[in-house]
């Protein structure tokens, strides 16, 4: 996923933000409400005032199931821990920050099969039946969005043996990474242009 942190810190110097704001590898511990710290992929912090936090998953099999379970827990946890501890004033006089999910999934034979779900006492929400995992998770981004815990998500896939080379897939057109990228730089310009001002 290195290659994708250094793309998006390449986007965010082009919208304005100089590179000492973007913080990645180090200095990248945010305070939370439910835990003392936690470790985000990327952040982006100018004099003090928190802009942008990203995260950046992927998942490779042969565990779909316990993986997608642990990376749904994970990042709807994570958003509701940053957003109490912005409501409690954790990030002082901040605004509210850009918060951006980026996933990248293994489209394999595995990932692409049906999934059966198991429903003893009441049935499940209808667009998880049979869905596979590639499906589950692009619902999965797309709800982190709707429901507001993120502001932007991207979704892509890549199969294995060229996946290394740089080649993905992107199933959902208001998942696609350009529009993850769009949002986020327009809150970086919308920033630098702010401050430009003053």
């Amino acid at each position: 996923m290195d290659g994708f942190v250094e793309a998006l810190c390449t986007l965010v110097c082009r919208a304005g933000m100089p590179d000492a704001c973007i913080y990645r590898n180090k200095h990248i511990e945010l305070p939370g409400f439910f835990r003392p710290t936690k470790q985000w992929d990327l952040l982006i912090v100018d004099d003090a005032h928190l802009l942008a936090v990203i995260e950046l998953k992927s998942q490779v099999g042969p565990s779909f199931g316990n993986n997608f379970n642990n990376r749904t827990e994970e990042a709807i946890g994570s958003a509701v821990d940053l957003w109490t501890a912005y409501r409690e004033g954790a990030f002082k006089s901040s605004p509210r920050p850009w918060l951006g999910y980026l996933f990248l999934l293994e489209d394999c034979p595995k990932s692409r099969s049906p999934v059966a779900t198991a429903e003893p006492h009441f049935p499940v929400l209808p667009e998880f039946k049979g869905a596979s995992y590639l499906k589950r998770y692009e619902l999965f981004c797309r709800k982190l969005i709707h429901e507001r815990h993120y502001e932007a998500a991207a979704y892509l896939t890549s199969v294995a043996d060229t996946g290394k080379r740089g080649v993905y897939a992107e199933p959902a057109t208001d998942l696609a990474l350009k529009v993850f990228a769009t949002s986020l730089m327009a809150k970086m310009a919308a920033h630098a242009a702010l401050k430009g001002g003053s």
